[in-house]
């Protein structure tokens, strides 16, 4: 039977970890190939692979090369293909810190851009996003300050990453679990960031003159063209950004104007702010409790938006939004006005990094720069009988 069948294909240069495929359904079957894989044939290569649901979250069957190379299979049994949907709100991962999940302990330092340090392998990927709690180094010294704030992290290594926050400040206190008040301090994945976007977005410094720059703390999924509005709390500085009050029509908000995107956490806007206020990072560590954070927001006329719709304009591919980096990914919806949010409540599945039981050096979504095909499938029937897989 096909009736309701869905299927959908595509491609992709793998980065070497962890690829998330959005459709418009959860497929219940993948298959894979990897043609750089499969046409230079070398040891640990995995140019096949499948995966079907009743096999289970995370698994895989795969084809690698062995040394000879000779073709022969192996089962991935974690960080295979799986399946995603995401819900209503953030749903977050394990929380890590001091005698929690694989994070023994984490410190982040004095620095601009922070660096955090992690005892044990973090398992984050650039791109991937986290929040912050319980910062406190002593009952009045630590990063209080930028807890609750969601970041953006870029890898620097197995147990090494950065955040866009400068905390080389005289208010911040380096921070470190073990030596800690209690041991405190921990931080969560969020698992999906973008349930809506462009969303909104923390500011972590602001570059003011003929324009203004802003710098993100997390992925932004600006356009040029964009229009967008600031909330800024007086005591970061920047408040005359705000889109209320207006002094000139009271009432009507002050926009601006994306004029270009830099990279995911950059972008500038056309508002001239050269006689306006520096922007203040250096918060103090008393001022968390009740601490509101600075942010800035696309703004628009529906609650659907992405693309422009103008006469000639095509309605697909739908709306796009920047992620880990200037590279955008399509959404599953259809076309509304600049400036407005898109409705992500994604879903479709992840290849892994997974490796198989016979060959931990065989790396499911191949290595940097291969280029893998995919092709998902949800059946209308799913006929089972008793089964016992490895």
């Amino acid at each position: 039977m096909s009736e309701y069948n869905k299927m959908a294909k595509g491609n992709f240069v793998s980065s070497g970890f962890a690829k998330v495929i959005n459709l418009p359904f959860q497929p219940d079957f993948v298959e894979i190939i990897n043609s750089t894989a499969a046409g230079t044939p070398a040891n640990h290569g995995v140019p096949f692979a499948f995966w079907d649901a009743n096999m289970g979250q995370g698994t895989a069957v795969e084809e690698r090369f062995n040394g000879t190379p000779v073709l022969t299979t192996d089962y991935v049994t974690s960080n295979g293909i799986s399946t995603f949907s995401a819900g209503l709100s953030m749903q977050f991962g394990a929380k890590q810190g001091h005698n929690l999940g694989a994070i023994t302990d984490f410190d982040i330092s004095k620095a601009n851009p922070a660096v955090v340090t992690t005892v044990g392998n973090h398992g984050l990927q650039t791109g991937d996003v986290i929040v912050f709690q319980n910062l406190k180094q002593t009952a009045t010294t630590g990063m209080q300050q930028i807890a609750g704030i969601p970041f953006m992290i870029t890898r620097t290594g197995a147990t090494t990453f950065t955040i866009n926050w400068n905390t080389n400040q005289s208010n911040y206190t380096a921070f470190n679990t073990a030596t800690s008040t209690s041991n405190a301090g921990t931080y969560m994945k969020v698992l999906y960031p973008f349930l809506y976007f462009p969303g909104v977005a923390f500011i972590s410094a602001l570059t003011l003159g003929a324009t203004t720059t802003v710098s993100t703390t997390a992925q932004h999924q600006m356009q040029v063209g964009q229009e967008v509005g600031f909330r800024i709390p007086t005591v970061w500085g920047t408040s005359q950004l705000n889109e209320l009050p207006n002094s000139l029509i009271p009432g009507s908000p002050v926009y601006g104007y994306v004029v270009s995107v830099t990279n995911a956490q950059n972008f500038v806007v056309n508002i001239t702010s050269s006689s306006y206020t520096a922007f203040n990072s250096n918060q103090t560590f008393a001022s968390y409790p009740g601490e509101f954070f600075p942010q800035v927001v696309a703004v628009g006329d529906v609650n659907s938006g992405g693309v422009q719709i103008s006469s000639g304009s095509v309605l697909y591919p739908s709306p796009q939004y920047s992620f880990a980096s200037l590279n955008d990914s399509s959404t599953i919806n259809g076309p509304a006005i600049v400036g407005s949010y898109v409705n992500n409540t994604s879903q479709g599945f992840i290849i892994g990094a997974g490796a198989g039981v016979n060959d931990s050096s065989s790396v499911l979504v191949g290595a940097s720069g291969n280029i893998i095909f995919w092709r998902a499938f949800l059946h209308d029937m799913n006929v089972q009988t008793t089964t016992t897989f490895p």
